[in-house]
């Protein structure tokens, strides 16, 4: 957590990186109970501000142990951390949990988007997906996009974040910052 936070901080401040640094948070991290603290910690030792951090969580996290986990999202919510459901549609089946936490961003699992746009359930999951997330006030981001079909069929249904080997494929952080320099 403290590396990411620092190397996010880095970036916004030699590359002029304007973006969030979204972090995966496993279910045993987001359990122990000196999770926020740790989280805050990070963020204070590293200079990062809290609204460039994202932590990534899937399903199953929110779903064991509500009340915990809503009581750690308001915390880290109220210091304007963002929160990210990771691999949206592939763990339980309950969609109550949208309502009761503090959730910024739904990320439908690259599992529906390998077979867009050719496949009519697929389509259909997406596009469910999206209507939800956006009726509910959520940003939604479509992963392992790999072709500029797939990427113009989300784009035509308004999921207008997408992530995947389309665009560019994990980096070091050097090759991360030489990528940045060529964006711009």
């Amino acid at each position: 957590m403290r590396e990411a936070c620092l190397q996010a901080r880095q970036w916004h401040e030699q590359q002029q990186f304007e973006g969030t640094i979204a972090v995966n948070v496993s279910a045993v991290q987001f359990r122990q109970n000196d999770f926020t603290d740790v989280v805050l910690r990070a963020l204070a030792d590293t200079g990062l501000s809290p609204e460039c951090l994202e932590l990534e969580v899937t399903e199953s996290v929110v779903m064991h142990g509500v009340e915990s986990v809503s009581q750690k999202m308001r915390i880290l919510e109220s210091h304007g951390i963002k929160l990210a459901i990771d691999d949206f549609g592939t763990g339980y089946s309950s969609l109550s949990y949208l309502r009761q936490f503090a959730i910024d961003r739904l990320k439908i699992d690259q599992c529906f988007v390998r077979d867009l746009p050719e496949n009519p359930d697929a389509k259909a999951i997406i596009c469910a997906i999206v209507a939800m997330g956006l009726s509910l006030g959520l940003r939604v981001m479509a992963e392992g996009v790999e072709t500029e079909a797939q990427a113009h069929f989300l784009q035509d249904i308004e999921c207008t974040e997408s992530q995947g080997y389309l665009y560019a494929k994990p980096m070091e952080p050097n090759d991360f910052e030489a990528w940045l320099k060529t964006r711009d």
